[in-house]
């Protein structure tokens, strides 16, 4: 008579360690895709902050003193909505060693403004998107204070101008 006993556990030796082997290599894809999730939902944090600033108006003392003399129209609550948050993969940036993305916000007003007043618009809602994600990497020290770009372990961050609807 044949003893295979020791068959058994030889293969579930082999079927454990492939197991960990594709655990192992699995990691490395979701750690990266829960980056851009932390990412994605600070931007819509920062976005969402951005317009109830903008919108309520309430800026910094000389934001204030500059849309005095230039952007009135922007002194008085407005309503602006976010209609989309998207990101683009644009590849290796080979000055920071990481992979660039940009994000872009896509918004409508009911109200008509100017264009240099839709770009200071847009220009508070990115700086608060990029602020958001600045702070969710707790990467504020790396950055410069408009928070542009804004860097986390494997990417880069940068915003294209708000799309205007």
């Amino acid at each position: 008579m044949m003893d295979n006993r020791g068959q058994v556990s030889s293969e579930f030796l082999f079927l454990f360690g492939v197991l960990i082997l594709v655990v192992m290599l699995s990691i490395a894809f979701v750690s990266n895709e829960q980056e851009l999730n932390v990412a994605m939902s600070a931007a819509r944090s920062g976005a969402n902050e951005g317009v109830a600033t903008s919108s309520s108006a309430i800026y910094p003392d000389d934001t204030f003193r500059d849309y005095l003399a230039s952007k009135t129209s922007l002194l008085y609550p407005y309503s602006i909505e976010i209609v989309n948050i998207s990101y683009e993969d644009l590849g290796h940036d080979i000055n920071y060693d990481k992979k660039r993305i940009q994000f872009k916000v896509y918004a409508k007003t009911s109200k008509r403004f100017s264009n240099s007043e839709l770009v200071s618009i847009g220009d508070r809602i990115n700086y608060n998107l990029r602020k958001s994600i600045a702070f969710s990497f707790n990467s504020t020290a790396s950055t410069n204070k408009l928070y542009n770009p804004v860097f986390s372990p494997h990417y880069v961050y940068t915003t294209a101008n708000v799309k205007w609807i």
